[in-house]
């Protein structure tokens, strides 16, 4: 259910508060979990079976990022467990599982008329909107402040059952007792878990859940540490040895496989095909036709895929895109386009009365581009839809998926599968919706998997962002800024995209609905890091008639980009030391002066002189002790091959670290995700289709182009913050400023080549 202030309001006209009573009223959920024979469930996330082995259950798609290890290893921590015996398995969608803070995140997507209405407010109604509508999605870092208290108290007072029973068989109090390792014991007496579980799970969990008095840490290490992790990630043994299975490894009795053919744009409409052109290719199964796709089913997916290349279909566009007539719109607007003030800190835009110092840069679309291409299995029998698929969004793709066959969601059952990469590409649920439609047609299972050239056709980008930097300088003749002002012209791409999400919008009919609306989502990042005097942003909201979406670092991609480049362009006109001309600006931000003061150490930083190829940026993302911090040191050097990164120091603070290989393992992928953004290829359109399809021409790092990576994280008291896009965002412009650097040219477009050099 989505509430507006409408609706609120007319509910209670007619039922004299019933429907707010209902909305705001606690509510419980019953435990989604169904336990194996010998297996015995403790609540919604964990099960422990009579040989000992606890199986946890996790809310959020294991995209890579190793949420399949973080969240068990906060239970067995808590719980007392030994890491040997701890399992996993993907939870069912279930309103036990909200992500509150996700929720609340994004109450300006899901429901705009109550966003904003005061802090307690917007928690509120996150709370019963994520329980509600069963919101267990992945998505901007939140899962450890979403699962991780509800993980420690469920542990705990698993922790505590187990105490109980064993208590009551020795006759002592159970908080005598210890538990560790996967024992409880008691002086000479000791139980195994798997001996106590059957009895234990009848015992009433305590209230409150005795949690430990610390919660679960690690010690950041030195960079060139190679200590073995405490907790291995439990995915690796399985990836490594190709059993860990994904939605493309799904298979059913009677499977077909399925390939599929998009117009150049969502608006594009199937024209036709040659129906004969399949004639003579073995093993078809079914051809599907929609308005705006052809499908073919097939003995192997690769019979489906010839026989859609043979068939040949047309399509009808009204207004397809080119990259160029992007680029001119968002070029003109940006000057004299309707903006919007969007943040204002300090003094605000009234104290900017002078430029001194103008620069504009410019960002591409970002595709994001996963190894697996969107895939999906599907059943169809007796009104009844069976579907298995990676989403950062199951519930929404399950109802996306029932209202395009006609079904209640409730007829939907949707079986988490991992997926091999997201970057944000799974939020979106084209697939679900056609499997559903194909496994309907077809009447029999089927696995549906894109092409990768449809899966950049249909990919919705990272939105394309124009930047004018503008700044007042201090009379001292230092560089110091006294007032900073940012315009942003790029397409109102949150908005659009809780469009498609919660209103089950065509991409289209999205951007239709959202044109010209500020978006301040849109341009997260924009307020600088540094102690400014004066902050003002501005968005110019512009539809460029490209569909665009969430990729991994969103708008603090183009913002910090633009920031840090911005910056390092006002010390070289200074002549002053780029490390301490940020530093003398952090003002009270004490844990991002030690983390440029540790990137530059572990850099060997010699102050960024003429063509040292040295070049650094720092980036700070979320909101008080929570943000997560990093500064950057990259050295890049011009040889006969070209442009070549050798090294990327990175120092980062983080709050408490959970598991410390993980959090640098997301800090090095999020790095080489930078580099490509920097260094790939433009995914230029014409005609509305891309030019390149194929994954070479995007021009992403290799192994060898990945280069030494030195990092360290800061210790730190403050809460956890996740790691994920720190790395994608401060890559770009610590890259830019050290060819700036390496070759005095200073380049301000994403990618940074994409002009030549």
């Amino acid at each position: 259910m989505q509430v507006s202030r409408r609706g609120l309001l007319a509910g209670a006209a007619v039922g004299g508060g019933l429907l707010v009573a209902w909305w705001l009223m606690p509510r419980s959920y019953r435990t989604p979990l169904v336990a194996a024979s010998g297996e015995h469930v403790f609540g919604a996330w964990l099960k422990i079976a009579a040989d000992g082995v606890v199986t946890v259950a996790v809310p959020q798609l294991e995209m890579g990022q190793g949420i399949t290890t973080m969240l068990p290893q906060i239970v067995a921590y808590e719980l007392g467990a030994d890491w040997r015996q701890i399992a996993v398995e993907p939870a069912p969608v279930s309103g036990a599982y909200a992500n509150v803070p996700l929720a609340k995140k994004w109450i300006a997507l899901w429901d705009p008329s109550f966003a904003g209405l005061s802090p307690s407010t917007d928690t509120l109604m996150a709370e019963r909107f994520a329980g509600a509508q069963r919101f267990n999605a992945t998505a901007d870092g939140t899962a450890l402040a979403a699962y991780e208290l509800p993980c420690r108290e469920a542990a705990a007072a698993a922790r505590a059952m187990l105490a109980q029973e064993a208590a009551s068989r020795w006759g002592v109090t159970w908080e005598e007792c210890e538990v560790e390792g996967g024992f409880v014991t008691h002086g000479t007496n000791r139980a195994s878990f798997g001996e106590l579980a059957e009895a234990a799970a009848g015992y009433t969990p305590p209230d409150p859940p005795p949690l430990r008095p610390e919660p679960p840490r690690e010690k950041p290490l030195s960079a060139d540490s190679e200590e073995t992790p405490a907790f291995p990630r439990l995915d690796l043994p399985s990836k490594v040895d190709g059993s860990h299975r994904f939605a493309g490894d799904v298979r059913l009795p009677g499977m077909v496989f399925a390939s599929i053919r998009h117009g150049p744009a969502d608006g594009s409409e199937l024209a036709g095909f040659n129906r004969n052109g399949a004639a003579g290719i073995r093993g078809l199964a079914g051809i599907v036709e929609s308005k705006r796709w052809l499908a073919v089913a097939a003995d192997t997916w690769w019979s489906a895929e010839s026989a859609l290349d043979a068939m040949k279909p047309k399509w009808a566009t009204s207004a397809p895109v080119s990259s160029n007539e992007i680029a001119a719109k968002l070029d003109t607007l940006l000057d004299g386009g309707d903006a919007y003030t969007i943040a204002e800190t300090g003094f605000g835009g009234a104290a900017l009365q002078r430029v001194d110092i103008g620069r504009r840069y410019e960002v591409e679309a970002a595709y994001a581009a996963p190894l697996e291409t969107a895939c999906a299995a599907a059943r169809f029998e007796d009104g009844r839809l069976d579907l298995w698929m990676a989403s950062q969004a199951p519930e929404q793709a399950r109802i996306a998926a029932a209202r395009a066959i006609g079904i209640s969601t409730e007829d939907v059952a949707l079986y988490p599968m991992p997926a091999g990469g997201s970057f944000d590409a799974r939020l979106e649920h084209d697939h679900a919706i056609e499997i559903a439609l194909i496994a309907k047609e077809l009447g029999r299972p089927v696995q549906l998997t894109w092409p990768r050239r449809d899966e950049l056709i249909r990919s919705r980008p990272r939105a394309p962002a124009w930047l004018l930097l503008g700044a007042q300088l201090s009379k001292n003749d230092d560089g110091a800024i006294d007032a900073f002002r940012m315009r942003i012209a790029t397409p109102p791409a949150a908005r659009e995209f809780g469009q498609r999400l919660f209103g089950n919008l065509t991409s289209m009919a999205a951007i239709r609905e959202t044109a010209g609306e500020p978006d301040p989502m849109a341009c997260e990042g924009a307020v600088p890091p540094y102690a400014l005097p004066a902050v003002m942003v501005e968005h110019i909201p512009v539809e460029i008639g490209l569909p665009v979406g969430r990729v991994r670092g969103n708008s603090h991609g183009p913002t910090i980009f633009a920031i840090e480049s911005f910056v390092d362009e006002i010390a070289a006109k200074f002549k002053r030391e780029p490390l301490t001309f940020r530093i003398a600006m952090l003002g009270n931000d004490v844990r991002l002066a030690a983390c440029l003061q540790r990137a530059a150490q572990l850099a060997g930083w010699d102050g960024g002189v003429d063509q040292s190829g040295q070049g650094l940026a720092v980036a700070r993302i979320g909101e008080g002790p929570e943000a997560a911090r990093i500064a950057c040191v990259a050295t890049a050097r011009q040889g006969e091959g070209g442009v070549r990164v050798t090294q990327l120091a990175a120092a980062v603070d983080i709050g408490r670290i959970v598991n410390h290989d993980i959090a640098r393992q997301q800090i090095e992928g999020g790095l080489v995700f930078g580099i490509g953004i920097a260094l790939g290829n433009v995914v230029k359109l014409r005609s509305g289709v891309p030019e390149v399809t194929d994954y070479e021409a995007l021009g992403l790092p290799t192994l060898a182009d990945c280069p030494e990576m030195r990092i360290e994280f800061i210790p730190s008291e403050a809460p956890p913050a996740d790691p994920g896009e720190l790395g994608a965002v401060v890559a770009p412009p610590a890259i830019a400023n050290a060819l700036f650097s390496a070759t005095g040219l200073r380049l301000r477009r994403l990618p940074l080549l994409s002009d030549g050099i």
